[in-house]
Order: C-alpha cells, then structure tokens, then sequence
C-alpha cells in the first residue's frame, strides 16, 4: 500500500526535547478490533509521554479513521500526541526525538528500528512478527513485549519501564551496541557488505 507521507510528522517532532517521544506504528497491514483501538489510545495517554501515533485507514476495523476516539482522549493528550495517517517511518526514526518505537515487528520496521539505535515496544500480529519480536525482546534484548495482553495498564506499565526505569536504560545501551553491529556489516569488508558483493560478483559472472 503506497500512501502520502505526512511531513508535519517532523514538524511536530522538532518542537520536543531529545528522546522523549514515542513513535507507534503497526504497519501496512495489520487490523485491530476498536476496543483494542482504545486500549492503546487510553495507555499512551496515561504514560503522559509525547507520541506520533500513525493510523492509516483500514488500522480500526469497522471505522474510517480516528472518529470513534472520544474527545476527552483528544483533550488529554493536546499538543502531547500528534496522529496522522502515515509517516516518513525512516526519517522519524533517525529524529533525535525518539525515544521509543512501538511496533508490529515487521522484519523492515525491526530493521529500521536497530539501524537508528531505538529500542521497541513489540506488539506483534502474525507470521514473522511473532519471532522477530521474540528475537527483539529476549534474544536481543532491545526491547519490551506486551505479554499480558493489550490493556492500558500494560501498555503505560511498557511505556514507563522503556522510558523512565532503569532496565530501560539497560536496553537502550544493548541497543546502541546493536546499532554498532549493524551498521559495521555495511561497510567495506562487513558481512552483509561482502555478501552483496558477491552476489553481483556471481550475477556478473553469466
């Protein structure tokens, strides 16, 4: 699905103090039901953390956008949340801003989200999601899953032990070393580097 990306995404972001927010997006695909819908408005309200919410049309399922978000969630959260229905995920991400990336755990969104440093909220929905997030939150340990369930108990209970605890200090130092890794496999002589390159080193060869 290719959608317009909203550039007061950044905007906004620049008007915020460094690693403050919390960036939230499930993708191009996934659908979730209207209670969960506000389950996840009402945790990211009461974390009283700033956050970029993307919902793209077809998130809620029943619903064109965000119209059934009540207003006094809007009031709470005016100025501290910005909502828009797509963003430039890779530009947000490498904003000094963010803090915290709550996602699917889509392979490029987990990707992105290592690449940049940033440590995740892993909320995953199927197929590879499932291990991706396992990887992120117990192999890696870069980040927190909601385990028990999509409550806003939960979810400011992730929120706060990312941004404000001491394990979340924890894992975005794992992170950091993570993003290091990463990033020295693209350069001369790195793996992912090398394996490119003989790639089109066999390609070249027909």
């Amino acid at each position: 699905m290719l959608m317009s990306q909203d550039q007061t995404s950044i905007s906004w972001l620049d008007t915020k103090p460094p690693k403050s927010v919390i960036y939230v997006s499930f993708g191009s695909v996934s659908a979730i039901e209207i209670n969960k819908f506000l389950e996840i408005a009402w945790g990211l309200a009461n974390s009283n953390h700033p956050f970029l919410w993307v919902v793209r049309p077809g998130l809620i399922r029943g619903s064109e956008w965000i119209e059934l978000l009540p207003s006094e969630f809007l009031e709470t959260v005016d100025g501290r949340g910005h909502i828009v229905k797509w963003a430039p995920q890779q530009q947000v991400l490498a904003h000094p801003v963010v803090g915290a990336f709550w996602t699917h755990n889509g392979w490029n969104s987990t990707l992105e989200s290592i690449c940049e440093g940033i440590p995740m909220i892993c909320m995953p929905c199927f197929g590879d999601q499932m291990v991706n997030a396992r990887y992120v939150s117990h192999v890696w340990k870069v980040g927190v899953q909601l385990e028990n369930g999509l409550k806003r108990t939960n979810i400011e209970n992730a929120i706060r032990t990312l941004m404000e605890e001491e394990e979340g200090k924890q894992i975005k130092e794992r992170m950091l070393e993570l993003k290091k890794k990463a990033n020295s496999c693209l350069k001369l002589g790195g793996s992912s580097f090398e394996s490119l390159r003989s790639l089109t080193s066999y390609i070249s060869s027909f």
